[in-house]
């Protein structure tokens, strides 16, 4: 269909769904005792979420998370069940940030943000680093992109390891920040955007789009009805769950054609929490 030779990295089989375990890990392990005994603390609208309250309780120390009203029921279950307390907020970033602060102040714990932290991004760096190990070089990679951490840790691994690799960040067009940024040449930001590719809903920060605007070479976009059917695609042909997020990438390449056309290509799956009860084409 692609015309292209293709590779998947299958995050969706990771811990905690993601590969915001990723991250998330190294962040908490990093800590130093002190740092950990006041516990950890984010605003995630779901996986980051979930992969850092896994990950402080495999430390045994405490995560607060601080997510959107509409969050994934799937996500906010599974949140609360790897043990951390849920905060809720308006589906703003401006008040998820405001609410963090304040459990922050509360707590004294210490902050582990989704993607705009050089912990998270070294973290996701190693989801690329596998992938080139075990199937590289490609002539391409295509990943999602929401706040930038991943793009930015994938960026950065093959910037070192495979500097002749282009690397492709997936959007969706009803959240495209990233794409108007890097075409602007500054960082713009999106506030809530609608979009079912919830994981993507953020904009980037200052480190990330530092990178993604030195080290990508573009940002594709996908439509709503573009990312469904990739999801569905995914789902009847390769067998595996992923959600709207991860299909990005899928839709994104399927999208672009003549840029990946007999090519070795490497695309990141990036999670498979979905909410069975609210699949997009049960409707």
């Amino acid at each position: 269909m692609s015309g292209a030779r293709l590779s998947f990295k299958c995050e969706n089989l990771q811990k905690a769904g993601a590969f915001k375990a990723r991250g998330a890990t190294n962040a908490v392990f990093g800590l130093d005792g002190e740092q950990a005994s006041r516990g950890v603390a984010t605003h995630s609208s779901g996986n980051h979420g979930l992969a850092l309250s896994r990950a402080a309780a495999c430390r045994g120390v405490r995560a607060t998370v601080v997510m959107p009203h509409g969050a994934s029921r799937a996500k906010t279950r599974a949140v609360a069940t790897y043990g951390g307390e849920i905060v809720t907020c308006d589906a703003t970033m401006a008040a998820r940030e405001r609410t963090l602060a304040e459990v922050v102040d509360r707590t004294g714990a210490d902050i582990v943000h989704p993607y705009n932290d050089a912990r998270v991004i070294a973290g996701q760096g190693t989801c690329a680093l596998e992938l080139h190990e075990d199937a590289g070089p490609f002539d391409a990679v295509v990943a999602p992109i929401g706040g930038g951490g991943l793009i930015s840790g994938t960026a950065l691994t093959l910037a070192a390891l495979a500097p002749q690799t282009r690397i492709y960040a997936a959007e969706p067009a009803n959240a495209d920040d990233a794409c108007r940024s890097l075409q602007g040449g500054r960082l713009v930001t999106a506030d809530a955007p609608d979009t079912i590719a919830d994981g993507l809903r953020a904009s980037l920060g200052d480190l990330t789009w530092a990178v993604v605007r030195e080290h990508v070479t573009d940002v594709l976009l996908a439509t709503e009805e573009e990312i469904i059917d990739a999801m569905r695609l995914v789902w009847e042909r390769m067998k595996i769950l992923i959600e709207p997020s991860s299909a990005v990438a899928v839709a994104a390449m399927l999208g672009h054609p003549e840029l990946f056309r007999g090519q070795r290509v490497g695309i990141i799956i990036t999670g498979g929490n979905v909410d069975l009860d609210d699949l997009p084409w049960a409707a």
